[in-house]
């Protein structure tokens, strides 16, 4: 099956010491390439609702579409549950205020899914707190998007509901047409799930995925006293698509068995294999849609 195919500008902001490039010169570079659309970062120095006045989201939607970037996603940075350690600051409205400016942005550039994250665990707060502030924020989140004619997608990404089935129970709870998963299988792989099972489940709910390819590192830290090593926790490198470890193909599959008719972005979002020049996040991105058409995902 067909879907759309996008390009995150993540990949080309700089934050990693990579080459970067200017928002409209990355709607260039990803309509060059042949991509279909663009997952646009909603923060600086990219896409910030406090950068762009009317006429500047007027004139990026323009610029979308004359490149024709005609499938786009507002990529959003919020931490739900950040806060619970100083409780006389409003961290939940302030959270929320970006959400809802997120939104109005997504609409004015004719976006309709802006991807949100769920927060982080921490060690201030119970599990069950942190989980209902969650869900109410995110309750009230999907209400004001929907006001706006957008839809918030939860990444995968920060702890709380990390896990599939936690995904699965959180959308349930939130129980909104404008909350719906972008569920990723990066997540799933490095925790040692099952990718089809996860999929499976969560197929039928998400909008969107963001992809990218990774190889495990080994680490070791010496031990003087046992003249020995102790194993560590894996460093992850990012490698062209199709060099990894994760099963990309069952995953997409289950996904679309599922209901999954949406949108999939390639992101480089972490050091990557090879170094940040443009040259080599060039290649990586065009290698993308090389390996999406040998996967049947464009014709």
């Amino acid at each position: 099956m067909r879907h759309p195919l996008l390009l995150h500008s993540v990949s080309y902001a700089g934050l990693w010491g990579q080459a970067s490039l200017s928002v409209d010169a990355f709607v260039e570079k990803a309509g060059k390439l042949g991509f279909d659309g663009v997952m646009l970062m909603a923060k600086r120095p990219h896409v910030s609702p406090l950068d762009y006045s009317a006429d500047d989201r007027a004139r990026l939607r323009d610029h979308l579409r004359a490149n024709g970037l005609g499938c786009n996603v507002l990529a959003g940075y919020c931490d739900l549950t950040a806060g619970l350690d100083k409780r006389e600051i409003p961290h939940r409205e302030i959270q929320l205020s970006y959400l809802t400016e997120l939104a109005r942005l997504a609409r004015d550039l004719g976006i309709e899914v802006v991807r949100i994250f769920t927060g982080y665990e921490y060690s201030c707060a119970s599990y069950p707190e942190q989980w209902n502030l969650v869900v109410t924020t995110l309750r009230e989140a999907a209400r004001r998007a929907g006001d706006f004619g957008v839809t918030l997608g939860v990444q995968n990404h920060h702890d709380i509901a990390v896990g599939f089935e936690a995904m699965h129970d959180l959308l349930h709870e939130v129980d909104s047409p404008h909350c719906k998963a972008l569920f990723d299988a990066w997540a799933p792989a490095l925790q040692g799930a099952d990718l089809a099972s996860a999929a499976s489940m969560l197929g039928g709910h998400t909008v969107h995925t963001t992809i990218a390819d990774y190889q495990l590192r080994p680490r070791y830290q010496y031990q003087p006293e046992l003249i020995n090593y102790e194993q560590r926790t894996p460093y992850v490198v990012a490698v062209p698509m199709g060099e990894g470890f994760i099963d990309y193909a069952a995953f997409l599959r289950a996904l679309s068995v599922a209901g999954f008719r949406g949108s999939i972005a390639y992101e480089m979002c972490s050091p990557l294999r090879g170094g940040g020049s443009m040259e080599n996040l060039d290649a990586c991105a065009a290698r993308f849609l090389e390996w999406a058409r040998e996967n049947g995902l464009r014709g």
